[in-house]
């Protein structure tokens, strides 16, 4: 121990206030004040403190000096045990800067059930340092809400956009592979995940593992992971591709709800299996891919088919098949017998058959006697009719009753004819007597004006007025001079 019990100057010394409380065995029983002499702070520095004394030491320091505070923040990485305690981190919306919390089970179950990842809420409580592990951690009493938490609306914003664009439809999920060949993996090449999908996979049955070293957290980490997405579906024995990583806080799964990743691994040509986180933990990336897994054993054991339940179940089919095969023998045997009993010697039953052949022929002979009976009294009934009507008969007794018809109607049409002849001619006597050509030829002529009209009075005309002359042969034109009343002449 010879750093610490080295001689150390005094202005080196921490102070403390005297009328604190304690804060360690040993300084509580030598305080030492700036100008102490150089033999009390040679027994100061040889008096060597414990872990757990110093943990102490500044748990009371720390609550002393702050006391009950009120601290406003973002609840992240919330985690509740069997006792009940409920552990969380506030963060800093606007500095890089978090404290860890915890809210004991005594405390109101209205704080508990503020505490939300990604909730801005005010948190009431007391400081401390959590001495076995040597951290300062805020001690709950009460808890009020401030709204939703600027990460969690951004999430919430992008969620609903990638929504909106179809990337989580159910349409586009495109089924696993049944027993793929070649297997990609994206995860860290030192972590867990791989060793996990490696042991499940080989012990299940014979796959191949293409592993793309990606880190699944920091900064970078998702354009990384889409880079190495990437190189895989660019392989072409690539059949699917499961995207793990262990479990973590919400920061360290917040790269899995980048935009970037998310459209990457809904643009994948091959179908992807998520595999972030434990069961209780859903990012975007799971809502875009194809499959979730809860694990990334749970993804191997989806993806690779168990050889030896395979061969069980082989085993078993064909000892299933096999039985259906022997009693479908036995079936037949037994229809076989059945119907042998049943026929008995092949010359009784052709005799039986040659039976009824010749039941059905005497029962044909009598039905075909009583039909050509009748079919014969029907022909004779015909026969007698048709002798008493013979067509030359009929047409002699039809052309004696047709001639005196022709006479009376060839004298009919003479006399229809005459009289239309008659009244043809008296309507074409009176059509000429009243026809206007008639008149015209007898040296009169029709004044008609230049839209056609006959001229009847002098109020139909103008003078000036164009006038056309229409005569028996043809026509003149002629121009109104005068009008007068009267004695109908006109001067033209």
């Amino acid at each position: 121990m010879e750093g610490v019990s080295k001689r150390l100057p005094t202005d080196e010394l921490p102070l403390f206030n005297p009328a604190s409380p304690s804060v360690g065995p040993s300084y509580a029983r030598s305080p030492v004040s700036v100008g102490a002499s150089t033999r009390q702070v040679d027994a100061r520095v040889r008096d060597t403190l414990t872990v757990a004394e110093l943990d102490r030491m500044l748990r009371r320091v720390v609550e002393v000096e702050v006391g009950a505070v009120r601290v406003e923040g973002e609840v992240a990485s919330k985690k509740e045990v069997a006792s009940g305690h409920v552990y969380f981190a506030l963060k800093d919306e606007r500095e890089d800067a978090l404290v860890e919390c915890v809210l004991y089970r005594t405390a109101p179950p209205r704080a508990r059930r503020l505490l939300l990842d990604g909730a801005r809420v005010i948190v009431e409580g007391k400081p401390t340092i959590y001495v076995p592990r040597g951290r300062l951690q805020l001690i709950a009493d009460d808890v009020r809400p401030l709204g939703r938490g600027a990460l969690l609306e951004a999430l919430e914003r992008l969620k609903r956009q990638l929504a909106e664009e179809g990337l989580f439809a159910p349409e586009r999920k495109r089924p696993l592979p049944t027993d793929p060949a070649v297997i990609g993996v994206v995860t860290s090449a030192d972590g867990a995940v791989i060793h996990d999908i490696v042991t499940v996979a080989f012990r299940r049955g014979g796959v191949r593992i293409l592993l793309a070293r990606a880190p699944v957290q920091g900064l970078g980490a998702a354009e990384r992971v889409a880079r190495a997405i990437s190189a895989l579906e660019r392989v072409p024995e690539v059949e699917v591709i499961i995207v793990g990583r262990g479990g973590g806080s919400a920061e360290d799964l917040a790269l899995f709800n980048e935009e970037v990743l998310v459209r990457k691994v809904a643009a994948c040509r091959v179908p992807i299996v998520s595999a972030v986180g434990h069961e209780v933990d859903v990012t975007l990336v799971d809502l875009a891919a194809d499959v979730r897994a809860a694990t990334p054993s749970q993804a191997a054991e989806m993806l690779v088919p168990d050889a030896n339940e395979r061969a069980k179940t082989i085993a078993q089919l064909g000892r299933r098949l096999v039985r259906a095969f022997s009693h479908r023998v036995e079936r037949g045997r037994s229809a076989v017998e059945l119907t042998r009993r049943r026929l008995g010697a092949a010359s009784r039953l052709v005799e039986e058959r040659q039976q009824v052949v010749d039941e059905l022929r005497g029962r044909l002979e009598a039905l075909a006697a009583r039909l050509v009976g009748v079919r014969r009294v029907e022909l004779g009934r015909l026969e007698r009719r048709l002798s008493a009507r013979h067509p030359s008969a009929v047409v002699g007794s039809a052309r004696g009753e047709l001639m005196p018809l022709l006479a009376r109607l060839e004298a009919a049409m003479r006399r229809r004819l005459g009289a239309e002849k008659e009244a043809l001619l008296r309507d074409g006597t009176q059509l000429r007597a009243l026809s206007p050509l008639a008149v015209l030829a007898r040296g009169y002529a029709i004044a008609e004006r230049s839209d056609g009209r006959a001229v009847r009075g002098p109020e139909d005309v103008s003078p000036g007025d164009e006038l056309r002359l229409r005569l028996s042969r043809g026509a003149v034109g002629a121009r109104v001079v005068s009008l007068s009343e009267g004695s109908g002449k006109t001067d033209d």
